[in-house]
């Protein structure tokens, strides 16, 4: 059994994990922002990057504590090394290669993305390769097969925005505190879908990819109008992603014929209403459906601990001059999308 030290710094949380080989979480630490960037209704990179810097070390000796372990029980040190804000990122991963150095621990240098695709692993002992993924947050739209620890086929992306970032501006238009997305989704309950509306950008289109630039823009014009009450417009933005999230993903199962399972992972996985849909969907193609409890869809450092985990198992370890990389596709060799650019 090994006992991996994860650490998470890619955007606005901060995290230090201990995760075990066998599964279990030996402690998590975490600290928020949302109160220092609220005022600016989003994410600011410095700002981010300076409270990665006071928050981390406390954190990591934190989950030292919580968990009883020490530095030198430790089996490896794993740390997010991108995609992300640059700053933050270099904040993890240059902790994470002086515990490494100064320990003579392995270092394990984490993709953000990866995190998330094996994240229900961690939770679902049973879930083997290759499953279908969903992978939702507010910087990435995909389908990825899942053929393996660091083995993935990208079947779609977006092609502007990814759905996360949809929310959040969306929210951000409705007047809604930040962040954005689950003050959406609790004023979307409140309204009626039908009475707004909105596009479903690339709805039954042969072309396998996502967009979402359209329906945010489609949002600004139904809140300028002043037509509509913001809980009727929240509520039929979430309808149409989750449209669009079905159609897309529908075409995806279809074109993955020996998927294991339909999984979802990333922050925009803990929208109920997007969860009740895809549940529904796999039902619908006989497929069992799998996703993380809900704080393991958002940024955590457990999940990079156990990609850490699977990573250190497949004998993948990285050395200290390893680099930091603000865009870090899980499938390099996937064909290059139309408008998407390094985001692909």
């Amino acid at each position: 059994m090994a006992i991996i030290l994860g650490l998470e710094s890619s955007c606005d949380e901060t995290a230090a994990a201990l995760v075990t080989s066998d599964r279990r979480i030996l402690a998590h630490a975490l600290a928020g922002q949302a109160e220092a960037h609220a005022p600016f209704g989003g994410v600011v990179p410095e700002i981010a990057a300076r409270a990665h810097v006071d928050k981390l070390m406390p954190l990591i000796e934190q989950a030292l504590a919580d968990s009883g372990v020490t530095l030198s029980d430790v089996d490896a040190i794993a740390a997010t090394a991108g995609p992300g804000l640059i700053g933050g990122v270099m904040v993890g991963l240059v902790t994470g290669k002086a515990l490494a150095h100064a320990t003579g621990k392995p270092l394990i240098a984490v993709n953000h993305l990866e995190g998330h695709a094996l994240s229900p692993r961690l939770a679902d002992p049973d879930l083997a390769f290759p499953y279908l993924l969903l992978l939702v947050s507010g910087g990435h739209c995909q389908l990825l097969l899942v053929e393996g620890v660091d083995r993935y086929r990208r079947l779609a992306t977006t092609i502007d925005d990814a759905a996360g970032e949809a929310f959040d501006k969306s929210a951000k238009l409705l007047g809604l505190p930040y962040p954005g997305g689950p003050e959406l989704e609790k004023l979307a309950a409140t309204g009626d879908a039908a009475s707004v509306p909105l596009p479903r950008p690339l709805l039954g289109s042969s072309e396998p990819h996502f967009s979402f630039a359209g329906l945010k823009s489609a949002v600004a014009r139904a809140v300028h109008s002043g037509e509509h009450r913001p809980q009727d417009i929240a509520a039929a933005f979430q309808q149409a992603v989750v449209d669009c999230l079905i159609d897309r993903t529908g075409r995806a199962i279809k074109r993955a014929p020996g998927a294991t399972a339909l999984v979802v992972a990333g922050g925009v996985a803990a929208n109920g209403s997007i969860r009740a849909a895809l549940t529904g969907l796999a039902a619908h193609y006989g497929l069992p459906f799998v996703a993380p409890p809900m704080w393991l869809c958002t940024d955590n450092a457990a999940m990079i601990a156990w990609a850490g985990a699977e990573r250190f198992a497949a004998g993948l370890t990285d050395t200290l001059d390893v680099p930091a990389r603000p865009r870090w596709p899980l499938d390099p060799d996937a064909e290059t999308v139309r408008g998407a650019g390094v985001k692909a």
